[in-house]
This record gives structure tokens, C-alpha cells and sequence, in this order.
């Protein structure tokens, strides 16, 4: 589960961190961004561009937003499985945000792979309509079973990709399944939790 990342840095570090040509996207740094709210993702359809997309799918047979997708089975489920082979993108982070369960009460813990500015976590996207009819763009984040140092706080987290995998998970033109889904296990690395 990842119900909130942070995105604390500035768009020029973006564009020099994913090689993107500088563009007039919109976007303040935020501390906690929230399902629903509207973030830069990376994208690539030949070169990579940020775009801004929507928190959450919103598929018609469900009233609350999809946030997150099990890898383990991202291939063969009906909502997922057209994106996950034609339509995977990258959701910058900074951190991101899981609740620890401390006796009675529950921690909110601020998470972040040690050394690393700007993260990479592994998004698939689609096309919606809202309630007035307009197209728009939303991710989904993907989870998987988390790191040894982490699953005291939660047993999920948002599969982290590597900086060499980056390349492949964007090329929408990739489609070897076992080579993606290998992808799919937590950051081999140290933690920072807060």
C-alpha cells in the first residue's frame, strides 16, 4: 500500500533528472500529495516528457479511486493489464508515506531509500471520463512486498525501480512479461524512516 508520497523539489531538477526538454508544466513542490491530487509523471512515447496525471484510476465499476495495483498479478487483471503492457510511466517521489502501528495508535512514517534525491516508482496509466464527460489522464501506483527494514511499519510498499530500469519500464514497445515483473521486488538498499 502507498496512500501518499512526497514530491519536495523543483521542476528543472525533474526535467535534468529524467532528461526531459524544459516545458511550461505547472507544478509546486509538495510535502504530502494525496490520491486525487494532479502530479508530474514521466512518460515516453519516443523521448521521455512530464505530464501532469490524476492520483487514482477511475474505472466505471468502482466509486473509490484505484491508488495502488499488486504487481503479483498487475497481467492478468482486466483493469490493469492493457496499461501494464502499453502504458507504464514513472511517478517521481522524493518519499512516500506508510502508518506504523504502534500499540493502539498508528504512526505515520516518512520513508525514502537512503542516498537517493528523486526516486522512481513504477506507475502504469489510462484514460478516463468524469462525470461531465472530459477525457483525462490518471496512474495508479504499483506495490509489492516490502524490504526486510520496512516491514515492521507495513508489508507493502511501491515497487522502487532502479536507475537501469528505468529505460526499459518506459519503453512502451518492451513487452517481455518475465523481464518486467522481475522488476517488481523491493529496493535492494538502505532505508531513511522518520
Amino acid at each position: 500500500m502507498c496512500g501518499r508520497f512526497s514530491l519536495d523539489t523543483d521542476l528543472d531538477e525533474l526535467f535534468n533528472r529524467y532528461r526531459i526538454k524544459k516545458n511550461d508544466l505547472k507544478f509546486c513542490s509538495k510535502d504530502e500529495i494525496f490520491p486525487s491530487e494532479v502530479v508530474p509523471v514521466v512518460t515516453n512515447n519516443g523521448e521521455n516528457k512530464l505530464t501532469l496525471m490524476k492520483w487514482g484510476f477511475s474505472p466505471s465499476y468502482s466509486k473509490s479511486l484505484l491508488i495502488n495495483a499488486r504487481s503479483e498479478t498487475v497481467d492478468s487483471k482486466p483493469t490493469f493489464k492493457y496499461s501494464f503492457l502499453n502504458r507504464r510511466c514513472i511517478i517521481p517521489a522524493t518519499s512516500y508515506y506508510e502508518w506504523e502501528k504502534v500499540g493502539a495508535k498508528k504512526i505515520k512514517r516518512r520513508i525514502s531509500p537512503k542516498g537517493i534525491d528523486i526516486f522512481s516508482i513504477a506507475g502504469l496509466y489510462s484514460s478516463f471520463e468524469d462525470d461531465a464527460g472530459r477525457k483525462f489522464e490518471a496512474f495508479t501506483i504499483l506495490t509489492t512486498d516490502a524490504h526486510e527494514n520496512i516491514k515492521r511499519i507495513h508489508e507493502r510498499m511501491p515497487v522502487i525501480l532502479s536507475i537501469e530500469n528505468e529505460g526499459i519500464w518506459l519503453n512502451n514497445t518492451y513487452k517481455d512479461i518475465s523481464r518486467l515483473k522481475g522488476m517488481f521486488k523491493a529496493f535492494d538498499g538502505d532505508y531513511i524512516v522518520e
